[in-house]
């Protein structure tokens, strides 16, 4: 159940930027991809719980919730940058950080770590799987992305306020997503050595 709402979460994401893409400013359109855009993130919290919950936790579990969160995340990116409405380095920076601390990750699990179990350093640890900076990761990327949109929703009240704070959550969710990259890099020496 878990893995079908890690699967699910990402049909839901692409009807969210279907809407945005194709729709030409369509107020309703963007408004339905607004619900959808909140759905597709609340849903990344539900397959943990369900997954916890029914004791359906699993290496493949994990890789999935990965590949789920890059696959939301840079898609929007993208779709913000294609838009005009934010710049091409923040698609060009997730990415960038998702191919080099994946590409690590993979070589832990080649030596049966987790993703976030391959860190050693107790600050490296923290920075990257700690429960505090996931959540914190997410919510940036959550009130960026959910901002981002309702603020281009026609006649949506206080849109310039709305965008400001939707764009400052954009600038601090890329310069988090390259702070919690840093040490997967910095532990990537000792997992390949080893």
């Amino acid at each position: 159940m878990a893995n079908f709402i890690s699967i699910f979460r990402i049909f839901v994401m692409f009807a969210a930027v279907y809407l945005i893409y194709a729709t030409n400013g369509n107020a309703a359109a963007y408004t339905w991809a607004l619900i959808l855009t909140i759905l597709a993130f609340a849903l990344d919290g539900v397959d943990g719980y369900v997954a916890r919950k029914f004791n359906e936790v699993s290496k493949f579990g994990a890789l999935l919730d990965i590949m789920g969160d890059r696959i939301v995340e840079n898609t929007y990116w993208i779709l913000f940058a294609v838009m005009g409405w934010i710049s091409i380095l923040f698609p060009l920076i997730a990415i960038t950080r998702g191919f080099v601390t994946d590409t690590i990750r993979s070589a832990a699990m080649e030596k049966g770590l987790t993703p976030f179990g391959m860190q050693v350093n107790p600050i490296c640890k923290w920075i990257t799987g700690s429960k505090f900076m996931r959540i914190s990761y997410a919510v940036a990327k959550v009130v960026a992305f959910v901002l981002i949109v309702a603020a281009k929703i026609n006649g949506i009240p206080y849109a310039e306020i709305i965008w400001t704070i939707g764009y400052g959550a954009a600038i601090f969710a890329i310069v988090f997503c390259v702070v919690r990259a840093l040490p997967v890099v910095i532990e990537a020496k000792r997992v390949i050595e080893e």
